[in-house]
């Protein structure tokens, strides 16, 4: 199901974008949750360390998202059944899955607006923040606005992400198993293509 340069490509981005998940939300809303168990100062040593990490694993993640969608771009682009897929949420509005190409059209919707577009806006807005974008104007103002709409749409991409890891761990027998040695049995492939 997956090729040894696929398995990599996906691990390395979701690896990356779980450190930058997690790193993100403790900096952004650590304060509420995480300050008043473990007290202040391990608490300013953890986001320290946290923001460090994010800082450092952010160029990692845009790499790999690159990559990531290179490589699943050809089997990700619209084919028939896939509206009736999405109308019928996979089958769940039946009884009986519906048929579907190499990616269904759950994956192809996480694909074009989890990585293509929510991707594309959270490594902008980063790259703004980390001021390395020419001749734009680093005042008080853009910061801000880059700094609410990177939060923003870090916040959905964590949406649709924790999404995708629950059908690709619980939610659907076998496909962590696909992801991580790169084979399904005949079974699993006559049923969900």
């Amino acid at each position: 199901r997956f090729t040894p340069l696929e398995r990599p490509a996906h691990w390395t981005t979701a690896i990356a974008f779980c450190i930058l998940a997690i790193s993100g939300i403790v900096m952004a809303f650590g304060k509420f949750f995480l300050l008043p168990i473990i007290g202040q100062t391990l608490f300013g040593y953890f986001t320290y360390i946290l923001k460090n990490l994010h800082n450092f694993v952010g160029p990692l993640f845009v790499v790999s998202l690159v990559i990531i969608f290179l490589t699943f771009l050809r089997d990700n682009f619209p084919q028939r059944g896939d509206l009736r897929w999405l109308l019928r949420f996979g089958g769940m509005l039946g009884g009986k899955e519906l048929p579907s190409h190499r990616f269904n059209a759950g994956e192809k919707v996480v694909f074009w607006a989890g990585v293509l577009l929510l991707g594309f806006i959270v490594v902008g807005s980063g790259l703004v923040l980390d001021q390395l974008i020419p001749n734009l104007l680093y005042d008080r103002s853009t910061m801000q606005q880059a700094h609410m709409i990177h939060a923003i749409a870090a916040m959905f991409m964590i949406a649709v992400f924790l999404g995708h890891i629950y059908i690709g761990t619980i939610g659907m027998r076998g496909a962590y198993k696909a992801m991580r040695h790169g084979y399904v049995d005949d079974a699993w492939a006559r049923e969900h293509h």
